[in-house]
């Protein structure tokens, strides 16, 4: 095993060797809660802003609909005050007018909040998918150090589940407050009109509702912060022990991961209850506050009325608007703890789009060479993992390759092969020393550009869940289906992929775990030959290969090193004889360095590692 299963244990954790992962995770979670308790306002939903202001005129379509529909639901209660007061009058001969008016109303009020519901939704939906959009090119900049601090599942849970929650409050909660606040406001005004004096009572039971509704709603948005923290931390731990389940299952952890995952939900259940609570007792208080209160007035109107200082058309009217308006402040009631919700989710959301990555393109990216060149130097470079920095992986190591020179890297397991592959490719940066392609400082070029100088294939290369051309074309998507074939059939991987019943087209499902490990190695290599790049990176790239597959691949590897800068990190003996030279590393150090021939004959490191490792071959 190299120094690259040590260096990416974070990127495919074994829960066995994470005994203190919970308490980290705990620790990181209660961090991340401390800083949102000192904000318990609703600015984090500004963040939605630039988005609101792409679709500016669907926004201001859907407000204006908005107002209408409020208008429109107003006007209702002077359409039953005229029926009622003006109705009967003559005999009633004017009775259809009024009730046609009415329908006339009823009808304009569904046209409107159809319209309404359309704009308003399209709006919310189309400000989600930017979000999305958003958030996920933010996550493909972040560099492993970042995801060496907090855990897939994570990630994922913040893309999921708390934009859901953004989502709930754009399409359906946003349009609900905002009805409700017009409808609010604009029955209290004709509160006003249609009865000073009853409105003024009306208003004393405002002070009543303000209590509950600040001090529920406070506690309603830290229980939904805890809740979804305790629940993205389950769907981590859910995340890695199934990414991991053979693991799992070979060493029997069944019943305990699923009673610690078990736990974790149960924790978020719980305070999810607590909220639950909460919000119930502050719905309830606010709703009884505000219809006892109305109840009241109106007794009051009543008299008015039998004393003849009121229309029964105006009572009627009072009645419908206190309860317009009574059902407007309950709405809003529930509608702010919905707004909480969706605060504390754009909080957590805010946290990955203001990460700043550690790796990121210069003001003014140098340019790399064209045609290039091939050539890969690294001089006095010192690195250290993040979050390791007594365990220093390289120390002062220097190597030069030649374009179009082979170089195989050699040694122990934690030397610093693989760590030598990520600096490269600038994953990380070094904290001294130069690394440069083509005679160009790698942290003065754009990453992107420097990345497109290589071709990478790992002793676990990552394949995806579609067909076989995608996963090849991923190597470079402009890849014909021709030029796909020709690779395959050098990787010797075209024999299995037209067994497949839909031969490239077959899709190979999740991580392509329908093929075995030998033909996703050689899926891997075909996709790295087809990226013609003019370096070649391989991590043991026939490791995982049955001896014939190797003696092909490594065939077909030969012919593409011709014409490539190529560095290996070798394991075994045949790899190794290929090599124009051998750099043997120990310690994050360059060892010793020269041909096989020479380095036996000194007897050191290398001779006593090919007595050992290469024993079979």
């Amino acid at each position: 095993m190299t120094d690259a299963s040590a260096s990416n244990r974070f990127a495919t954790p074994d829960v066995r060797e994470r005994p203190g992962a919970g308490a980290q995770l705990a620790f990181q979670m209660g961090e991340a809660a401390e800083r949102r308790e000192k904000r318990r306002d609703i600015r984090p939903l500004a963040r939605l802003w630039p988005f609101l202001m792409r679709h500016k005129a669907d926004a201001l379509i859907a407000s204006f609909w908005l107002l209408a529909s409020t208008v429109a639901s107003l006007a209702l209660t002077a359409s039953a005050r005229g029926a009622i007061d003006h109705g009967f009058e003559d005999g009633g001969s004017q009775i259809n007018f009024w009730f046609m008016l009415l329908g006339a109303n009823a009808l304009a009020l569904g046209v409107a909040s159809a319209v309404r519901y359309f704009y308003v939704t399209k709006t919310g939906e189309r400000i989600i998918a930017d979000l999305r959009k958003a958030v996920f090119d933010r996550i493909l900049t972040l560099d492993p150090s970042f995801f060496a601090r907090i855990r897939t599942g994570e990630v994922l849970s913040r893309l999921t589940t708390d934009i859901q929650l953004v989502d709930t409050l754009l399409t359906t909660s946003v349009s609900f407050a905002l009805r409700n606040f017009l409808t609010l406001v604009g029955g209290t005004i004709l509160l006003f009109i249609v009865s000073p004096k009853l409105t003024g009572l009306v208003l004393l039971v405002v002070p009543l509702l303000l209590g509950p509704l600040f001090l529920f709603g406070r506690r309603v948005r830290r229980l939904t912060v805890q809740s979804q923290d305790q629940f993205a931390g389950a769907v981590g731990f859910a995340g890695e022990s199934v990414d991991a389940l053979e693991t799992v299952q070979a060493f029997g952890r069944e019943a305990s991961a699923g009673s610690r995952f078990g736990q974790a939900v149960e924790t978020a259940f719980g305070i999810s209850l607590t909220r639950m609570r909460a919000r119930a007792w502050m719905t309830a208080m606010i709703i009884t506050v505000m219809f006892g209160g109305v109840t009241l007035v109106l007794w009051l109107g009543a008299q008015d009325v039998l004393a003849g200082r009121m229309t029964p058309g105006a009572l009627l009217q009072f009645v419908l608007l206190s309860v317009f308006t009574a059902g407007a402040v309950g709405a809003l009631g529930e509608a702010w703890g919905d707004v909480q919700k969706a605060a504390g989710a754009m909080e957590r959301i805010d946290e990955l789009m203001r990460a700043v990555p550690a790796i990121a393109p210069p003001a003014a990216p140098v340019t790399l060479p064209e045609p290039p060149l091939g050539e890969l130097s690294m001089s006095a470079v010192q690195f250290t993992y993040p979050g390791r920095p007594d365990l220093p992986a390289l120390k002062g190591f220097s190597l030069t390759v030649r374009p179009g020179e082979t170089v195989a890297l050699v040694g122990p397991s934690g030397a610093g092969k693989s760590t030598v592959f990520r600096l490269l490719l600038r994953f990380y940066d070094p904290q001294s020393g130069v690394v440069s392609v083509d005679g160009v400082d790698i942290r003065q070029a754009d990453p992107t550009a420097v990345r497109n100088r290589f071709a990478w294939v790992s002793q676990e290369a990552p394949l995806f869940s579609g067909s076989a051309l995608e996963n090849i074309r991923f190597g470079r998507e402009a890849a014909t289906e021709e030029e796909a074939r020709v690779v395959a059939e050098e990787a010797q991987a075209l024999g299995f992929i037209e067994a497949l019943p839909e031969g490239f087209a077959t899709p190979l499902g999740e991580r392509a775990k329908t093929l075995s490990g030998g033909q996703r190695q050689r899926l891997a290599i075909a996709r790295a030959l087809a990226r013609q790049a003019p370096i070649l990176l391989l991590d043991e790239a026939t490791s995982a290969l049955d001896a014939e597959n190797e003696r092909l691949v490594q065939a077909a590897l030969d012919k593409a090193m011709q014409s490539r800068t190529t560095v290996v990190i070798a394991h075994r003996l045949a790899t190794v004889l290929r090599a124009d030279r051998i750099v043997v590393m120990e310690d994050g150090r360059v060892a010793e360095e020269g041909t096989h021939a020479e380095l036996m004959a000194r007897s050191g490191l290398y001779a006593k590692l090919a007595r050992l490792q290469f024993r079979e071959d």
